[in-house]
Order: C-alpha cells, then sequence, then structure tokens
C-alpha cells in the first residue's frame, strides 16, 4: 500500500473529502457544524464529530509538510504577544511574522518573562535555521533579555509604531478564536493555531498588491503545493 493511502487507512470516507474538510475548516472561519452542513448540501453525510476528529489528526499532519516544503522566510522579524483567556486562566500567545507578513511562529505559553522569551526566541531560530537581519518588537522587557543572549548581532527596533504588522497578525487568530468560542486547552489552542499558520502561508497571496491574472496564477500554484502535501 503506497503512503498516501495508508494515512487514511480504517477511514470511510475517500481521502479528497477528508482533504477538503481539512482546508475548509483551516482555510476559512467556519466550524465544524458549518462544515457539515456544506458537505450535506454536496450529499456527503458526515457528522461534525467526524470532521472534529479530521481536523485534528490531519491538520498537524498537514501542517509539517506545508512547512518542510516551504520556501524560507524573510529576514526580517515582527514580534507580538497577546492574552488568551483558556478554561478562565490567561496565557499569552506569542507571534513572529516576517515582513511579508507570513507566520514564522506562534507559540502559547503561560507567561510572558524573560524565560517565556528565550523559549520563544530558540523556536524562531530553529525555524529559521539561523539569526534573522533585524526584529522588530514592543519595549516589553523580555524581549531585550532573550535578544542580548540568544541574538545580540540581531538589529533590535523598538520604536513606536514600527510593530503594527505584529499586532495586526493576531487579527485572523481572534476571529477564529470568536468562531469557536474560545479555545479549550493549550493543546488544542497549539494545535489549531500552528496548522492555520501554515495554510495561511501558503495562501498568503497579496491579492491586493496583484493582476488578478498573477493572483490566479499563484492560487493555482498554491492548491498545487497543497494536493502534493496531503497526498504524500
Amino acid at each position: 500500500m503506497n503512503s498516501s493511502k495508508s494515512i487514511y487507512k480504517r477511514h470511510r470516507f475517500p481521502p479528497e473529502i477528508i482533504q477538503h474538510t481539512v482546508w475548509l475548516y483551516h482555510r476559512f472561519n467556519l466550524s465544524h457544524r458549518d462544515i457539515e452542513d456544506l458537505l450535506a448540501k454536496r450529499g456527503i453525510a458526515v457528522s461534525y464529530e467526524a470532521i472534529r476528529l479530521w481536523c485534528n489528526k490531519f491538520g498537524p499532519r498537514f501542517a509539517r509538510r506545508l512547512r518542510r516544503n516551504h520556501q524560507g522566510f524573510g529576514d526580517t522579524f515582527f514580534i507580538d504577544e497577546v492574552f488568551v483567556k483558556i478554561q478562565g486562566k490567561q496565557h499569552y500567545l506569542w507571534r513572529a511574522v516576517d515582513q511579508d507578513g507570513e507566520v514564522v511562529d506562534v507559540f502559547l505559553q503561560k507567561r510572558r518573562d524573560g524565560n517565556a522569551a528565550r523559549r520563544f526566541f530558540r523556536r524562531l531560530l530553529r525555524v529559521h535555521q539561523g539569526e534573522p537581519r533585524k526584529i522588530v518588537t514592543d519595549k516589553l522587557r523580555s524581549y531585550g533579555v532573550a535578544h542580548r543572549e540568544l541574538i545580540p548581532e540581531t538589529i533590535h527596533d523598538t520604536s513606536q509604531y514600527a510593530n503594527n504588522r505584529a499586532e495586526l497578525s493576531h487579527e485572523p487568530t481572534r476571529v477564529r478564536e470568536r468562531g469557536m468560542r474560545k479555545f479549550k486547552s493549550m493543546k488544542q489552542a497549539q494545535r489549531f493555531l500552528g496548522a492555520h499558520a501554515a495554510v495561511y502561508n501558503l495562501f498568503n497571496l497579496g491579492r491586493h498588491l496583484v493582476s488578478a491574472e498573477n493572483y490566479r496564477y499563484f492560487r493555482m500554484r498554491a492548491f498545487a503545493t497543497w494536493e502534493r502535501a496531503v497526498a504524500v
């Protein structure tokens, strides 16, 4: 049995339906019940609970494949953290995007102190496979600690308004968080956000910056990349 079938072993629905379902969930602001209705319209009777299980199982798997094939990020990272409430407790969602708006990494932690900043910076260095030329953050002291200890040669910009790009990058997550009626656990949130970031990067095509013809070409190329990621 080839690998494209083995990962779908013991699933009663064809791989194409599972792949499309997982793509819908991570690409658009849809709930599992929304997708259940969309599939029902096409004559596919699958429960929202099965959809949830597919997304949990295959979303991270597809995301890992997309990240392996990613062409690399830019040399400037915009870094920010926002609070996220999970089961009544405050957590912090750390995010880094590059100058093209691509999500370099997203990491949920319980704190935003120096140790948390170090952990996040180490993750960024692994993802980027080297030091960025420049990082842009707000004036949170934790960033300064991690910068001095881990990447002292990197330019560190903390000027006012410079980090608007990172702050705006949280909005898609906020939209999904509201749609999901808050995250239920750290594990569930990290699993979803990692997959969501990989799919977001693939379809982050700068529609407002290119002609309709170029956008269609980029979109076709993105779909081809997705097909390879879910079928290998």
